[in-house]
This record gives structure tokens, C-alpha cells and sequence, in this order.
């Protein structure tokens, strides 16, 4: 993906491409190390280099900027690409800004630079993602960020001394290494999350990545009643009343039956609601819920 300025703040003219290195996870064991040492990180962000440069020579004449760390896939899925904005924003400030070099941050006493920490709440994924930004002279950037879209994914495996450095360095059990972009994960997330029965979901976080300007309803009963304006996910909180009329309006409420499975229904309802604003949170989406109350237009309410 070369990103515009909706997807990251660069300093000066240059523009970006955004991936990341993907690591297919085998088994189940965990990490031992979420983040390198700067020594460490460098060393991996050399051998990504040199993979880069061999799926495209141009590659090379551009500023790779990197981490040693990896992260969940939602936590590069977040409006405004946050990772990648804090990984140009470091890289801005330090020495020799505007030529072709690698950039890497690796912790120092445990920690690592401005807001690249991992979150521990997303650890023990089966798929860990290095970030990493291209960027450089627009007219070098504009090609390669093409090339990168249509090809990247399906040619671009790590090479053999990336992956096991990786491996090593994170004390990972790694199947795959690939590179990937941006637009290339969110592909693959959203085919994770129909599989999950996320679908109806999907519509809302692609608009907050890829075109947060737009105004995204989801209106499919059964499912909750969201809409995704001015830069958040407003959820409607139906009352009880509001819920039948909207959910289940052929419901007899006289028998104690009747009423015991309207109360399953609206318990099942809620806990969907839950879901998603999880979900949406987990990406970084501001969450508010609406209340609604029985004959309101609650589409208008959401406005």
C-alpha cells in the first residue's frame, strides 16, 4: 500500500510504503521474547532489508524503518495506522533523515521507544507481525508500493536466515515467514473474521482504516444497530420495549414462556453488542452506545 496522508503523517514530500513481516506461528507455544535488543533488532531489520531488495532492487534505495517487536494484527489495524506513524515519527528525528538507510528500534532497559510497546492483552496470536515502513523519494515510492499491492503476498517469503533469526530472537516456533502490506492483512483479516461470524462487522473497521470520512451504517437485523460517524462506532442500546419492537415484534409476551424466551433473545442480543464493541475497541475504534427507546427512529438516533 503507498500510503497518502490519511495513513500516515511523513515528514516532508516523502510518502510510504506499510508492511509488515508476517510470522505463521506453529504450535502453540508461547513467546519468549516480545521485543529485541537494539543490537538484535538491527540485525533482523539487515536480513529484512536484504529480502526487500531481492523481491524488488528499488527497494534498496529506499529508507527502511523497522522494530524489534511483534505485535497482533489489530494492533496495525488501527485508523491512522498508529504503529507506522510512531515508527516514521522516530525515524524523522533521528541522525541521517533523507537518505537510503535502515532504521531499527530495539528496547533499551527494557523498553522500547514512544508507544511501541506491544500490548500484553493481544499476546499469544497465532499470527505476529513485524512492522516495517519503506520510504523515500515519491517517484521511487509510487512504483514500488504497485509492485508491493499486487505481488508481495504471493512471492514474498522471508528468506531462510530471517526466518530462523526471527524464530531465535523471539523464541517463536515459526511454519511461515512472508512479507506483507497493509491492504494485504486487512484482506486476510477479513476472511478470519467471516470465518469467525464477524462478517456484518468487517464494513465498519475497513471504513475507519481505509476511509474514516465515510458515514457506514450496519442495519441487518438480527444483528445490532451500529453506525460508524465522525471518527466513531455509536452503538444503539435499545431498551426492552425498543428491542422487541425492533427485534421481535411477533412475540406474544402474555405466557411465562414466551417471556422467558424473550429474555434468552434480548440476553443473546446483548451479548453480540458486547462482541463487537470489543472487537471495534481491540482496532482502536472509539466505542459509544446510544440509548433507544420504543418508537424512536433509532437509525436517527445515531446521527
Amino acid at each position: 500500500m503507498t500510503a497518502n496522508s490519511n495513513d500516515i503523517h511523513s515528514a516532508g514530500s516523502a510518502v510510504h510504503v506499510l508492511g509488515a513481516l508476517a510470522l505463521e506461528l506453529a504450535g502453540g507455544a508461547p513467546a519468549r521474547e516480545g521485543q529485541l535488543s537494539q543490537q538484535q533488532a538491527g540485525e533482523l531489520a539487515s536480513l529484512m532489508a536484504a529480502d526487500l531488495a531481492a523481491f524488488a532492487p528499488g527497494a534498496a534505495e529506499l529508507e527502511l524503518v523497522t522494530v524489534g517487536a511483534h505485535y497482533d494484527p489489530v494492533e496495525l489495524l488501527r485508523p491512522g495506522w498508529p504503529l507506522h506513524r510512531e515508527l516514521d515519527a522516530l525515524a524523522a528525528r533521528a541522525p541521517g533523515a533523507g537518505r537510503a538507510r535502515v532504521v531499527a528500534f530495539g528496547s533499551h532497559d527494557g523498553q522500547l521507544p514512544g508507544v511501541l510497546a506491544p500490548s500484553p492483552d493481544f499476546a499469544g496470536g497465532p499470527l505476529r507481525l513485524v512492522p516495517f515502513l519503506l520510504g523515500g523519494d515519491p517517484s521511487k515510492v509510487a512504483p514500488l508500493g504497485d509492485l508491493f499491492e499486487h505481488e508481495l503476498l504471493e512471492r514474498g517469503m522471508a528468506g531462510a536466515a530471517t526466518a530462523l533469526a526471527a524464530q531465535a530472537m523471539f523464541g517463536l516456533q515459526v511454519e511461515h515467514a512472508r512479507y506483507l502490506t497493509v491492504h494485504d492483512l486487512a484482506a486476510m483479516t477479513s476472511l478470519q473474521y467471516e470465518h469467525a461470524g464477524l462478517a456484518p462487522l468487517w464494513p465498519l473497521i475497513e471504513t475507519a482504516l481505509l476511509r474514516p470520512e465515510i458515514d457506514t451504517l450496519l442495519d441487518a437485523p438480527p444483528e445490532p444497530l451500529v453506525r460508524y460517524v465522525d471518527g466513531e462506532a455509536r452503538i444503539a442500546m435499545f431498551s426492552s420495549q425498543a428491542w422487541q419492537q425492533r427485534y421481535a415484534p411477533g412475540l406474544d409476551l402474555q405466557s411465562d414462556a414466551m417471556r422467558e424466551r424473550a429474555f434468552r433473545q434480548h440476553e443473546h442480543f446483548e451479548a453480540r453488542q458486547r462482541q463487537f464493541a470489543a472487537v471495534l475497541q481491540a482496532h482502536g475504534v472509539i466505542v459509544n452506545f446510544v440509548h433507544c427507546e420504543r418508537d424512536a427512529d433509532h437509525v436517527a438516533a445515531l446521527d
